[in-house]
């Protein structure tokens, strides 16, 4: 006679409870100086994420005149931005929503992203810089790099500084 024995299953799933959530924050600072020129113009300025061979990852905003104008601004000055402009700007088609915009006057402006923003969607975990760069009319260039991490497992804080164009750059990661 053959017995039938009643067989329970268990299926643990603690091990995917322990994957990580990608649920980071990053905020952008970025210190515009006011020059004491005679002939003041904002900068244009790109910011941008570099991946570790040294290519564009991600856009995160370009800012200058998106118009033209009668003296013939607008996209002109954009290859200044020389290195974004190679590594990624000539191949956008401008303007591009939720990443370009107006030129910022002097001052501190700050950029929050959710690790689900457009902008940082396409980001797999590894090392990355963060890179301004600045160009004005009848001005200087400039580029700011400043290395992190992503997505953050713990909080991170990162400083770069230029010293014409782009004055105190920070960057914090959140987990």
């Amino acid at each position: 006679m053959t017995k039938t024995v009643p067989i329970t299953l268990t299926i643990a799933l603690s091990g995917l409870l322990a994957l990580p959530s990608y649920a980071a924050t990053l905020q952008v600072k970025v210190e515009i100086p006011q020059l004491n020129v005679a002939e003041y113009h904002r900068p244009y300025v790109a910011v941008y994420v570099e991946g570790a061979d040294g290519k564009a990852a991600a856009n995160l905003a370009v800012w200058y005149e998106n118009k033209d104008t009668k003296e013939g601004h607008g996209t002109k000055w954009l290859p200044d931005l020389r290195q974004w402009w190679r590594k990624s700007g000539r191949s956008l088609e401008l303007p591009v929503d939720g990443l370009t915009g107006p030129t910022r006057p002097a001052g501190v402006q700050t950029l929050d992203f959710a690790a689900n923003a457009p902008q940082l969607s396409g980001l797999k975990p590894g090392s990355y810089t963060l890179v301004v760069e600045a160009a004005r009319e009848v001005g200087g260039r400039e580029l700011v790099k400043v290395p992190f991490t992503w997505p953050a497992t713990a909080a991170q804080t990162a400083k770069g500084q230029g010293s014409t164009e782009v004055g105190a750059v920070s960057l914090t990661a959140k987990p």
